[in-house]
This record gives structure tokens, C-alpha cells and sequence, in this order.
């Protein structure tokens, strides 16, 4: 990709907050359970042969690596969270395979020099999402936003281990097991439309078009959404909720385990077709489609450097047609899930 998109994707990198995951644990585990249930009975079997759980279970996984911290000599540790850590029970004794993981996928990218991020970010975090313009149509990787270790690549570097093949560069991946990891999460990720659509603004709140101008201000960074509190959300002891978490953010009432009308939604979507190697750039696309509903209409205003308030013309109506999103967005992601293992393991 041009460099000028690589250091801007980088400086994107840099500045997205630790919290971001798309969904949430309990979307994940929704996801998962959807796929749990679309698997041949060959496809079960790999994943419990190789997970110990299915991929309800391991969907938290890849989210619960994030709570390895580098410490001030450099080494890394597993530093439990308390409001994260109940998904991540399951993998209690797994602590020591996260660290390693993150060991090896930590500073395999490069960014900028900036010590407070480097102590605390490694690259492994920029598997987990694209930053595409949502005026584009369609993921490119000629697009700002996208880069060599963002989302779409680690999803095909993760098919690439479970067909025997190597992981490509800058990914490194240890087995087929932590590739399963991987995709158990990533594919979620692919499904939530801030995970790949972004909306870059000017001071004055309009949207403006990083692909046309080739720059991006520093001082009206949104971070994926993440620097967009929404004043009218409830407030927690971090402020006001930002648009990204509200879009990660699922219902309680969906629970985690799959109802059975987002089963038959996803049972009830096209077959796969095509090279497999193909599926994620096409999944981004889709989702960039519903980036574009998901901040269409929305009026932004600017409070501090990369600081941003959201609002909307009629609240309610906004979160209720997100929720039909979501669901969407859920059952897709459950049958790309299960279209993975039923293709590698027939």
C-alpha cells in the first residue's frame, strides 16, 4: 500500500484506546454460539480437539490477551481486570499462552516513537479493526485506514495456518490453535460496522475525505469513534459512553448464547462461494456498508483536541435501527464463522 496510507494507518494505530473490542465478550460468545451450531460434525471436532471449548467460549479469547501489560523493564505479564475477567475464566490456566502471543505479535509492526503508547500497545491490538473511510464503497488496500496487520490481514493469516500454510509477515502465529483463537474473535470483530468504517472530521464536525487529501489533523481524531462521548448516554466513572462502545454494546436480554431467530437468520444467509482467501476483504465491504448507516444523520461537534460530542435526530430511533444492525451483523458474523471450519474441515 502507498506509504502515506501505511504511516497514516500507523498514526490511527497509535492513538486507539486499549478498550476498544468490538462487541464486547458477550457478542463474541453470541457469535461463537451461532457458528457452534452451523459446524459439520467434522468441523466440531477439530475445534474441540484443538480449543478444549467451542467457540462460544473462545470467542473472549483474543480480547482477553489485551490484559497482558509490558512493565517498566519490558517484561510482560498477565494483569488481571476485574471488569473484564469473568469471560476470560475459561482460559485461566492459559494466562502464560496469551503472554506469548502477545510476546511475539508486540512489536512486530512499527510505529511512530512514542514511549507512553510503547509501554502499553502492542501491534497485536491492530488486528482487531480497519478504519476505512465510510464514504468509500468498498474495502481497498490502497485506502487510508487499512495496512499490512489490520483486520482483514489477520483473518487470512489465521486461514493460512489452519490450511498448513505460514503465516505471512508481519503475523506470528504459533499453531493451529492460537489461529482458531484468532478467528474466533477476529471474525466478530469483522461483523461490528466502527471495526471498519470510520468517519474522519474537520473542526467544524464535517466530514472529510482522508483518501482525497492525503492528511489527517492530529487535533480531530476520532479514534474509531472511541473520542465521540454521546452527552445523553449514562455515565459511568469514565464520563459519558463513547459512539464505538455503544456499537460494541450488545442487549442484555440477548444473553449470551444465540436465540434461536439469530440461528435461523444466519442459517438462512447465502453460502460462501469463491476462494476463501477472498472472504474477509468481501465481509469488509459488506460491513462498510452498514458503517455508513451507523453514522449517517449524526451531528458532531468538537469540545478538545480529539474530543467530540454526538448528536443524533431522534435518539431512540437511531439505537432501535442499530439494534436490527447488530442482529444483522451477529448472525452474519456466526455464519462466517462456521463457513471457515466447514470449509477447512468438510
Amino acid at each position: 500500500m502507498p506509504r502515506l496510507a501505511l504511516t497514516l494507518s500507523l498514526f490511527l494505530a497509535l492513538l486507539l484506546p486499549q478498550g476498544a473490542s468490538a462487541w464486547g465478550p458477550d457478542g463474541h460468545r453470541l457469535v461463537g454460539s451461532i457458528a457452534d451450531q452451523m459446524l459439520t460434525a467434522n468441523a466440531a471436532a477439530h475445534v474441540k480437539a484443538l480449543l478444549g471449548v467451542g467457540l462460544r467460549e473462545a470467542g473472549p479469547w483474543l480480547d482477553c490477551v489485551k490484559s497482558v501489560k509490558r512493565g517498566a523493564d519490558g517484561t510482560l505479564s498477565y494483569v488481571t481486570d476485574k471488569k473484564y475477567e469473568e469471560p476470560c475464566t475459561p482460559f485461566a490456566n492459559d494466562h502464560s499462552a496469551m503472554v506469548d502471543y502477545a510476546g511475539r505479535n508486540w512489536v512486530d509492526c512499527v510505529y511512530p516513537e512514542e514511549p507512553s503508547v510503547s509501554a502499553n500497545l502492542g501491534c497485536h491490538n491492530t488486528y482487531h479493526f480497519d478504519d476505512v473511510a465510510v464514504q468509500r464503497d468498498r474495502f481497498d488496500r490502497n485506502y487510508v485506514g487499512t495496512n499490512e496487520h489490520d483486520l482483514v490481514a489477520a483473518i487470512n493469516a489465521a486461514i493460512a495456518v489452519l490450511l498448513d500454510r505460514p503465516a505471512p509477515p508481519p503475523f506470528d502465529i504459533r499453531n493451529k490453535r492460537e489461529a482458531l483463537f484468532m478467528l474466533a474473535h477476529l471474525v466478530g470483530d469483522l461483523g461490528q460496522p466502527l471495526h471498519v468504517g470510520a468517519v474522519y472530521l474537520g473542526p467544524d464536525g464535517a466530514l472529510v475525505d482522508p483518501d482525497i487529501t492525503h492528511t489527517i489533523d492530529p487535533s480531530t481524531e476520532t479514534s474509531g469513534a472511541n473520542s465521540i462521548k454521546d452527552p445523553q448516554s449514562e455515565e459511568t466513572e469514565e464520563g459519558n459512553r463513547n459512539l464505538h462502545f455503544e456499537w460494541d454494546r450488545t442487549p442484555a436480554a440477548w444473553g449470551t448464547t444465540a436465540p434461536q431467530v439469530l440461528v435461523d437468520a444466519a442459517k438462512a444467509l447465502p453460502a460462501e462461494t469463491g476462494a476463501i482467501e477472498d472472504w474477509s476483504a468481501a465481509w469488509a465491504t459488506d460491513t462498510l456498508q452498514m458503517a455508513k448507516k451507523a453514522t449517517a444523520n449524526l451531528k458532531f461537534t468538537q469540545t478538545g483536541p480529539r474530543q467530540w460530542t454526538v448528536a443524533f435526530t431522534d435518539r431512540a430511533a437511531y439505537f432501535s435501527d442499530g439494534d436490527d444492525i447488530k442482529k444483522q451483523q451477529l448472525a452474519k458474523s456466526g455464519a462466517r464463522l462456521a463457513a471457515i471450519a466447514n470449509k477447512i474441515w468438510p
